[in-house]
């Protein structure tokens, strides 16, 4: 009787074939295609050639460098001819999944023996001679009948040997980065060349390796450094300008209040006038309508005493001044009064004055206090500067003029304001000449007032912007920063932060250019600062 399986066994069978035995071959046949046709194991680092071929980056090498001595190029697998030596591309994704489907294999944590057929025995060491790997049990039967070289378990234990000679490598040449073995050093190819053993190799190369990666370390934490800098710096910019628009916001709120409440002061001013105006005019027409009238009624009385053929009627009438009275002269109570016209100039008075208010309030808004306004000190003016009566203007002069010597003033060509900050934010502007030469800035009032150091610019107590034969630079302590403005400097403005140590200067063109900008830690009071000289002069604006 034939022993058949029961149905049940069968079902079973089927079963385990599809549970166990379909996904085993699926992921035969995917090892397959994860192998390279040059050294027939899993890619490491493959790349890619230019026909599409994949190959591991160390065989493809070794490869070429076999055929650079034919004249050509071809791929080992489809035989495509390259003239000059292909390109390697790495195949990143090709290489992710070889990497997760090695470490997806059985035994992965020991590589698997190779003897043991449809198992997962894990391999303690592999031989090289036979390029195999064995379990614990293979390997007592093959230390009994064979001396082969034992090393760690590997996957590919073929790459551990010689291509050439199918020794082991052993040695290892930094000028060719390749590894060697005993009969490749025999051979005379490698005679001059830095050959270690190939762990005194590895040692040096993970000591190259380990100082790499201190010192990528090192950046790596400077880079963090300089990233957290700047991301403070970030979120304070960024504070900064949330806070400035804000204060503009402001700003331009109060003023358009304020330009509303001057609107409804100046149509309320107008509304006033009108009513009296029309008010006067209304009782002056009221009158002359009165005396409209009556003149019509003494027209027709007199029209009927002319009508009158009877004279005794007529003859008692009185005469004809009589009846026109007072009327007859045009009384200057009923003549046309010089009215109509609304009071224009206080309108325009009321406005002018009104605007100035709310820009100078502004300004005190905008630079924090109100600005100071400048005046120079001729006392300061050196002997060739001529100070205007308004104390606002520095002009050169080619003759000595003369000033009363004192102890404050400057022996060269500059001058100094009268008042001096020590604390806010100031603005005021200049113009200057096209011509000739001048510097604007600002200067402590211990500044020398003799010698070359008493030019403002040129010492550490002064801070200016220059202009020479059509050429602008920024001087501090002699260290001077060209500038390049596209058109001559003639209105500047001048901005002055004391607490943020900020001196800053402006174009005030359309639109409005930044110049320069100072950086200090101001210690002394500052005065503003002219210097002129051949023609120049600057004059501060209010």
């Amino acid at each position: 009787m034939c022993n058949m399986p029961r149905p049940s066994v069968l079902r079973l069978m089927s079963y385990f074939h599809f549970v166990f035995l379909l996904p085993a071959m699926a992921a035969a046949d995917l090892r397959e295609e994860l192998n390279c046709s040059i050294c027939l194991d899993l890619y490491t680092h493959p790349v890619m050639l230019p026909c599409g071929h994949n190959f591991c980056q160390g065989c493809i090498k070794e490869v070429l460098n076999s055929q650079g001595g034919s004249g050509g190029y071809s791929c080992p697998e489809c035989r495509a001819e390259y003239q000059k030596r292909p390109a390697l591309q790495r195949n990143w994704t090709l290489g992710n999944i070889a990497e997760r489907f090695h470490s997806a294999e059985p035994g992965v944590t020991g590589i698997p023996c190779t003897y043991c057929i449809g198992a997962t025995t894990p391999a303690v060491r592999s031989c090289l001679h036979c390029e195999t790997s064995l379990c614990d049990v293979h390997l007592k039967i093959h230390n009994k009948t064979l001396d082969h070289t034992l090393i760690e378990p590997t996957a590919s234990p073929e790459k551990k040997k010689c291509r050439a000679h199918k020794e082991l490598l052993i040695y290892y040449c930094h000028q060719d980065a390749s590894s060697l073995c005993a009969s490749c050093c025999q051979t005379g190819l490698h005679k001059g060349h830095r050959v270690d053993p190939l762990n005194e190799a590895l040692e040096k190369k993970k000591q190259t390796l380990r100082n790499l990666l201190q010192t990528l370390s090192a950046q790596r934490a400077d880079t963090q450094n300089r990233i957290q800098v700047l991301q403070h710096h970030k979120g304070q910019a960024e504070a900064e300008a949330n806070g400035e628009a804000e204060r503009v916001t402001a700003l331009f709120r109060g003023i358009r209040e304020e330009l509303e409440a001057l609107e409804k002061r100046l149509l309320s001013d107008i509304s006033r006038q009108k009513t009296q105006m029309l008010t006067q005019l209304t009782d002056l027409l009221q009158q002359l309508e009165i005396k409209k009238d009556e003149m019509s009624r003494k027209i027709r009385h007199i029209e009927e005493l002319c009508n009158m053929a009877d004279p005794l009627p007529v003859l008692q009438e009185p005469d004809g001044v009589a009846l026109c009275g007072a009327e007859g002269a045009d009384n200057d109570d009923t003549r046309v009064p010089a009215v109509g016209h609304l009071d224009g100039d206080l309108i325009s008075v009321t406005l002018s004055r009104g605007l100035s208010d709310i820009v100078a309030g502004a300004k005190g808004r905008i630079y924090g206090q109100k600005p100071t306004d400048l005046s120079l000190d001729p006392n300061t003016a050196a002997n060739n500067v001529f100070v205007s009566g308004d104390l606002k203007t520095a002009t050169w002069s080619e003759v000595n003029l003369h000033h009363t010597p004192r102890a404050e003033r400057f022996e060269h060509c500059q001058v100094l304001s009268v008042g001096h900050y020590t604390s806010g934010r100031h603005y005021w502007e200049v113009e200057a000449s096209k011509s000739g030469i001048w510097r604007v800035g600002v200067a402590y009032a211990g500044i020398d007032r003799e010698g070359d150091q008493s030019c403002i610019g040129d010492d550490k107590k002064s801070w200016c912007l220059y202009m020479f034969d059509g050429e602008y630079s920024a001087i501090h302590n002699s260290q001077e920063q060209q500038l390049h403005p596209p058109s001559p400097l003639q209105r500047i403005g001048i901005f002055l932060d004391y607490e943020a140590g900020r001196l800053s200067f402006y174009e005030l063109s359309e639109p409005i250019r930044h110049l320069h900008s100072f950086s200090a830690s101001f210690t002394e009071p500052l005065h503003a600062a002219l210097r002129v000289y051949m023609n120049g002069w600057v004059s501060i604006r209010t």
